[in-house]
């Protein structure tokens, strides 16, 4: 249990850090669609390249565990911010679902925040 305990903030960060990683990179492939995506919802398209950024570093942050913390709050009001914005047709059912996956990971780094990166990270706290 022990081990267990020990390996799962890691196992953790590579999951979450995963995911903000291959979205980010992914995006890269269709930077006009994603802008047109951001246009959509009434914001300015150039939103799209700081978007991308911020997915891969978020990413590549919790992945080795630097800075966790402060990532873990962006990573957070990111997630909150695009449920809002993005994913708010509730009367969808994959808009549900995806504005309900948003709100999951908020809380996952809300844990990151409070708890920390765990043992195998860069941060030692």
């Amino acid at each position: 249990m022990d081990q267990l305990k020990a390996y799962s903030p890691l196992i953790a960060r590579l999951f979450i850090g995963g995911f903000f990683l291959l979205a980010g990179v992914g995006k890269i492939g269709d930077v006009a669609g994603t802008a047109g995506y951001i246009q959509s919802v009434g914001l300015p398209g150039f939103l799209a390249w700081p978007a991308i950024i911020f997915e891969i570093a978020l990413g590549l942050a919790l992945i080795v565990g630097f800075q966790t913390r402060i990532a873990a709050l962006a990573g957070a009001a990111f997630c909150i911010f695009t449920a809002l914005f993005f994913h708010n047709n509730l009367a969808d059912q994959i808009q549900m679902i995806m504005f309900l996956k948003n709100f999951s990971i908020a809380g996952a780094f809300l844990m990151f925040f409070a708890f920390g990166p765990g043992k195998l990270a860069l941060d030692k706290a």
